[in-house]
């Protein structure tokens, strides 16, 4: 069995008496630690060093290879091209792009870097898989140091149509890029498609079934939606009952029905919106008064830039507006909170909600959705109101499935969560958890690396 290698933007490194980054961070582990291998990326901080060098990390029987950056590729790599230009167009956000030619041009050599440094570690047995947006060039880097490795991509984000991708300077470059690898991974049907038509359209790709080619390059395509660790979610809401602070919550709800948000500060996921929706509900219902509590988390993110603090300014005035128009003195019904809590603490909350609201205007997967139905009592389980435009809106049908951009329509779906019937409640989740369990977040990577091994060889 060959070595795996795995390149992310970001590398988590287990650390003792600490729990893991995340659900997709210990599912990168588990096949590390299956496989044998390593993992390489950058370790979140920043030199001075013009030309940063990886140091390397054993945990249990891992390598963890990592390298900072240095200020012009924090800047330019990562807050520049990579997240104000390839976020917001593969977002379909093309009003928020801030296109630079000196940004791409280290986007490109940051990722020429990194295929520098990972070449020196590399023995020539290894099974390659590069993950997201950042590094889309990095298995053409790779191939020119001289790689032959089995390589396969995961866009963990949405693909763009070929008309927003036309709006990327050098996007043919970028573009056929994509074909050094020999396996790209999607989250949903609708992402490849769309991948297959900007190939076909821009670079004059042939397409049989799921294999495309371009001049003598062959790259297969599939579908791999992310999941979660169900078990370890459900045992982590279920204990978060006994916390102290999970009880605190469901006394201080005073009989209310809580709805519940937890997202990344981000423009992409339709907070603002689902702010206004939450101010129609009490509008267009007035008997939810005192009858309902919103809580929202949402973690700091990218503060850097200019578009995300704006976005908290703004979900801040939303929260103060509505408080102030509605709240009496015993009852405040938006509970806004900019900060980052541990997953167990996000379970709990969700345990105790009636209803998961989950509205972004564009998005990969999301994988709050599924936390949020594994965290469900079966028993009488909680409603869950997603919009159609994430990727987990392919696989929960029994979640209420709204247009993220129209608030009222939100309103609409929220007054029905919080008047469904039990017994329809009961089994909107049954069939929600099934999917979830069938795709969990082993399965994930199970599958893609099963199949990675097939391409190369067929």
């Amino acid at each position: 069995m060959k070595d795996l290698v795995v390149v992310s933007n970001r590398v988590s490194i287990p650390e003792a008496g600490r729990s893991q980054a995340g659900g997709l961070a210990m599912a990168l582990n588990s096949a590390l630690a299956r496989h044998g291998g390593m993992w390489f990326g950058w370790n979140g901080e920043i030199c001075h060093d013009t030309s940063p060098q990886p140091t390397q990390t054993r945990r249990n029987g891992i390598t963890y290879a990592t390298l900072p950056l240095n200020a012009e590729q924090h800047n330019d790599y990562y807050l520049g091209f990579s997240n104000e230009v390839l976020w917001p167009i593969f977002h379909f956000n093309l009003g928020a792009m801030k296109f630079h030619r000196h940004h791409a041009q280290v986007y490109y050599a940051t990722n020429q870097h990194f295929a520098e440094q990972l070449s020196k570690l590399l023995t020539g047995d290894e099974l390659i898989w590069v993950h997201d947006y950042h590094l889309i060039p990095l298995g053409e880097a790779l191939r020119r140091q001289g790689s032959h490795a089995p390589m396969g991509f995961f866009l963990h984000i949405p693909f763009p149509s070929a008309e927003l991708l036309r709006c990327i300077p050098g996007h043919r470059d970028l573009l056929a890029s994509f074909f050094a690898y020999d396996l790209l991974g999607f989250q949903t049907p609708q992402d490849l498609e769309t991948f297959c038509h900007a190939a076909i359209r821009i670079l004059g790709a042939k397409r049989s079934d799921n294999v495309l080619r371009y001049g003598d390059q062959r790259l297969k395509l599939g579908i791999y939606p992310v999941g979660i660790d169900v078990d370890t979610l459900q045992r982590e809401a279920q204990h978060s009952e006994t916390k102290q602070a999970v009880r605190q919550l469901r006394t201080s709800l005073g009989g209310c029905a809580l709805i519940a948000g937890a997202d990344r500060l981000d423009y992409s996921k339709g907070l603002g919106e689902r702010m206004l929706a939450f101010e129609h509900l009490l509008d267009d219902y007035p008997h939810y008064r005192r009858h309902v509590l919103y809580t929202q988390v949402a973690s700091p993110s990218r503060s850097a830039i200019t578009e995300y603090d704006d976005l908290r300014q703004q979900l801040e005035s939303q929260a103060g507006h509505i408080n102030g128009l509605h709240s009496d003195l015993d009852w405040v019904p938006v509970h806004y909170i900019n900060k980052t809590y541990p997953r167990t603490a996000l379970m709990g909350l969700f345990r105790a909600a009636q209803v998961g609201l989950v509205t972004p205007l564009r998005d990969g997967m999301n994988l709050v959705c599924k936390e949020f139905v594994a965290a469900q009592d079966s028993r009488d389980p909680g409603a869950l109101v997603l919009s159609e435009l994430a990727g987990a809106a392919h696989e929960l049908e029994g979640a209420l499935l709204v247009n993220p951009y129209d608030p009222h329509a939100i309103a609409e779906a929220l007054d029905q969560a919080l008047q469904m019937p039990h017994e329809e409640r009961c089994r909107r989740h049954a069939s929600m958890l099934a999917s979830v369990r069938c795709n969990d977040l082993t399965r994930w990577w199970q599958r893609f690396l099963d199949d990675l091994g097939y391409a190369v060889s067929s």
